[in-house]
């Protein structure tokens, strides 16, 4: 089963500052009837103008995955970490028993981004933060895992839930497969680009909720940039 999720259908908010579209039920935007796919429970993509962001603030129990798309992102938090996390790479927050972080855009120019979180297999433990450069040329027609809760998947950023972020770039004609486990939730998005998942058609920024697919084939109709989720 795949319910797709066009890009003009999701919830929005326009702060000025912030522009940003919700997969699932978010601040403002609460859809009771859409609270989330799984385990996974936000998926936000949002447009940052510069010199701009969030100030600091908390966070409790939950994994929080930043992908940047476009621009960088400044980090700092409560325990003293402070990096930028630039287009390509990936920052992974597990908030744990509790912590304050801000989040800047301190670019001449506009940073996008997509922040997904997942819910963590339990509650508490201390938190802690990372980043990683990915580079989209190590990624180019195969999934690359960015971060993840499985002990296996040694090269991708740590996080505390049974679930996966992959990542693949693929050029127009190219595909890519994807066997998931049973009973899991996928959620795919393209961050660029065009493709079709099982023969359905899913454009940029468009959602892609998957279920009780064996396998996905991914053929990109374009030159297309990809994320997607693997949870319980």
């Amino acid at each position: 089963m795949i319910e797709l999720r066009p890009f003009a259908t999701l919830g929005a908010a326009d702060h000025g500052w912030l522009k940003a579209k919700h997969h699932f039920s978010f601040g403002s935007h609460y859809d009771p009837e859409n609270m989330g796919h799984g385990s996974l429970r936000v998926w936000n993509d949002d447009e940052i103008a510069p010199n701009t962001g969030f100030p600091a603030h908390p966070h409790a129990n939950m994994e929080i995955i930043t992908y940047v798309r476009e621009g960088a992102i400044t980090h700092q938090d409560s325990l003293g970490n402070k990096g930028r996390t630039e287009a390509g790479d990936v920052q992974v927050m597990s908030a744990g028993s509790g912590i304050r972080h801000s989040e800047y855009n301190l670019e001449p120019t506009r940073t996008r981004i997509f922040q997904i979180w997942i819910e963590p297999d339990t509650q508490g433990g201390a938190p802690t933060w990372g980043a990683k450069p990915f580079p989209k040329s190590d990624r180019s027609g195969n999934f690359v895992t960015i971060a993840s809760g499985f002990e296996g998947d040694t090269d991708a950023l740590p996080i505390r839930a049974e679930a996966r972020v992959l990542a693949t770039t693929l050029k127009a004609g190219q595909s890519a497969e994807y066997a998931p486990g049973k009973a899991r939730h996928l959620y795919l998005v393209p961050a660029a680009g065009a493709v079709e998942v099982n023969g359905v058609r899913v454009n940029a920024r468009d959602g892609a909720a998957i279920r009780d697919e064996a396998k996905l084939r991914i053929t990109a109709l374009e030159d297309s940039e990809l994320v997607l989720v693997d949870a319980a």
